[in-house]
């Protein structure tokens, strides 16, 4: 049953990559569509059966794949309780996105490559969370990354789609780097990638340490970090978050796949998969948590201001990703994963749902110029609400029970530690800033009135594009907003039913009385962590603060954006320096040019100019033929023609050597 869960998504790669395009662009919606459907039935059966049911961890060898030396790879799947819940997030979210680009792509004329991309990137994925050994996740991180450049830049017309793609690639590699390191000092470590042999000298090697760079370090602090820095880059922490909001360039499925369910989030499976590693390195445990709280703070900050309405959900996304690194970096690995498989449907509902009003607004992502859709587009605004409810923490919505129990962890572990007390005010206070620039998207885009042109053809003044794709053929200004097909609604219905289900269903397996019976040893935790235990006896108004932030920020963005409106313009006036400077994303890209591109390219025309140009050519190939050419110039002058010419050049040869043979035999 996993070989088909995994290998069925390659299975509809490859039928509409290679004959797509020969027989009919339908054929590939409709296989890869299918297949992912049968992969999702079948991963559910193992949620239930491994998760919920008696089922027992198992891994499956299909394969030695190669032997070098002491490193000895098999090609083998491992199916536990962590590895279930990742296949039905990601087969979930993947089919239920083929689906809704059946209907969001259907009058482009490159349809099988796009389906063919979506499907090479879910098997990626499933290969990283069904690995049993650190190269074989090694193989699926890579693979997500490749398939998301694909993705990210499939409209190859668009020159910003191509430079998001090539940003996204090469922000990753930074990560990968680490990551790869990390895994070499694994196996110096513990002379295996298997997880089993790994996990279990991982006690052994708590307090050992490595001599690296004239230094000695602890071995496993070292290791867990690089492997962290993988984590950064693949989940878009700070530093290296630049990548995702660029990243909305691609289509809108791809900014819901790739930011809801799958690539992100691999950081964050990551580190739960690698705990028994992790929990045996505090120290790296205190960065996780704080470079999780400064991401979730710092990017929710950067949303309050964005005008794209994907780019605002972008910034959720790296806001919440922070929090799944927050529990993960206080020891409630099941948090991260709880908030991981909630924020999964909550995500792709909300993208999706803008995936529908871009087409009801005819390719328009600026929300200054929509307003007062809900009337023309009602279950859109209707499946909008419910994923903005979910990821505002509303009570009783998915959102809620995952997002406040991380806060809740957050100040339990702060009683003995300094990074978790940061990590819960920078946590809260961006509950506020979430509830704010949700709210913010749904009133620009619902509610008021409708602005009096359908789309705007020019770049707006945070540089993003002001619309996706290129205008359909005959689309003028005049169109009315309309509601997107079923195939496009079917996908956001399901979808709403995990952004509103999904936390009170299983809150108690992730973080409750089911939590031994539903993980079964899946992910570790020390005898030093009683983070669960803590929890229940933290004061009643740490419980109520998620919420009264929450209802802060709702109270505030109804003040500005309906109650009184200009606000949000006035108070840009008031503080211009302060909304440039968050409309210009704390100018990290600026910075970063600064710092890497332009070095890098002054350095690139230092040595294509100046060590390969003047030096190489310079006295290589292109000096000596020069030297060539000015001999062969000046052997050119003696060649006059003239015989008198010639016969003074042989008097003057004799007197020469009439003077040799003289002046040698004087001596």
């Amino acid at each position: 049953m996993i070989q088909l869960v995994v290998f069925l998504p390659l299975v509809g790669f490859l039928i509409a990559g290679m004959i797509g395009y020969k027989v009919a662009p339908r054929i590939s919606e409709l296989v890869t569509t299918s297949l992912l459907f049968v992969a999702m039935g079948l991963s559910w059966s193992i949620f239930v059966d491994v998760g919920l049911g008696h089922g027992r961890a198992s891994t499956l060898a299909l394969a030695n794949w190669f032997a070098s030396g002491a490193l000895n790879v098999d090609w083998a799947l491992r199916v536990d309780a962590l590895t279930a819940v990742m296949l039905v997030v990601v087969t979930s979210v993947s089919a239920l996105v083929h689906l809704y680009s059946i209907g969001y792509m259907h009058d482009d004329p490159h349809r099988p490559r796009f389906f063919a991309y979506l499907s090479l990137f879910t098997f990626a994925m499933l290969t990283l969370a069904t690995a049993d050994n650190l190269v074989q996740m090694f193989f699926g991180w890579e693979g997500v990354g490749l398939a998301s450049y694909l993705l990210i830049g499939f409209w190859r017309h668009k020159p910003s789609a191509n430079a998001a793609a090539i940003k996204a690639f090469i922000v990753n590699r930074v990560g990968d780097f680490g990551f790869a390191l990390g895994i070499f000092l694994i196996f110096k470590l513990t002379k295996s990638v298997a997880f089993d042999q790994v996990f279990a000298a991982a006690p052994g090697l708590a307090g050992q340490t490595i001599h690296v760079f004239g230094a000695d370090f602890d071995a496993l602090t070292l290791a867990t970090f690089l492997l962290f820095t993988g984590a950064m880059g693949k989940s878009a922490q700070i530093f290296l978050h630049t990548w995702l909001p660029d990243a909305m360039e691609g289509p809108t499925p791809v900014s819901a796949l790739i930011h809801a369910a799958t690539m992100v989030t691999a950081g964050v499976f990551m580190v739960a998969r690698l705990s028994p590693l992790f929990e045996y390195a505090p120290a790296t445990l205190t960065f996780v948590t704080i470079i999780g709280a400064t991401t979730a703070f710092v990017t929710a900050t950067i949303g309050l201001v964005q005008n794209d309405i994907k780019r605002v959900i972008a910034y959720s996304t790296c806001s919440q990703l922070g929090y799944m690194f927050v529990a993960e970096g206080v020891g409630g690995y099941s948090l991260g994963i709880f908030h991981l498989f909630t924020h999964a449907f909550f995500k792709a509902l909300l993208f999706l749902g803008a995936g529908s009003v871009i087409l009801a607004t005819h390719h328009e992502q600026d929300m200054r110029n929509m307003g007062g859709l809900r009337k023309h587009i009602p279950v859109t605004f209707a499946m909008m609400a419910i994923g903005t409810l979910s990821l505002t923490g509303f009570p009783f919505t998915a959102g809620y029970f995952s997002k406040d129990a991380i806060i809740e962890a957050a100040f339990a572990a702060s009683q003995h530690d300094g990074a978790a007390l940061f990590a819960f005010v920078a946590t809260v206070i961006a509950a506020a800033l979430t509830s704010f620039y949700s709210w913010r998207l749904m009133f620009m885009t619902f509610f008021g009135k409708r602005a009096a042109h359908a789309r705007v053809a020019h770049e707006y003044e945070d540089g993003a594009q002001a619309h996706e794709g290129q205008p359909h053929e005959g689309e003028h200004e005049h169109h009315a907003p309309h509601e997107s097909p079923l195939v496009v609604l079917a996908p956001l219905a399901a979808l709403a039913i995990g952004a509103l289900a999904a936390g009170l269903a299983f809150e108690g397996q992730f973080a409750g009385h089911a939590y031994e019976e539903f993980w079964k040893g899946s992910l570790f935790t020390s005898q030093e962590n009683h983070l669960l235990q803590a929890m229940r006896d933290i004061p009643g108004w740490v419980s109520f603060a998620p919420t009264v932030m929450m209802a802060l920020g709702f109270v505030v963005a109804v003040y500005v954006y309906i109650l009184a409106p200009g606000a949000a313009q006035k108070l840009a006036g008031a503080f211009p320096r302060l909304y440039q400077f968050l409309l210009n994303k704390w100018y990290f890209d600026e910075l970063y040019d600064a710092m890497f591109v332009r070095p890098s390219f002054a350095i690139g025309r230092l040595f294509w100019k100046g060590g390969d140009g003047r030096i190489i050519d310079g006295l290589g190939p292109d000096g000596v033929a020069a030297r060539i050419v000015d001999g062969a110039r000046l052997a050119v002058r003696l060649q006059t023609g003239y015989v008198y010419h010639y016969a003074f050049a042989m008097l003057i040869g004799v007197a020469l050597v009439a003077t040799w043979f003289v002046a040698g035999g004087l001596r």
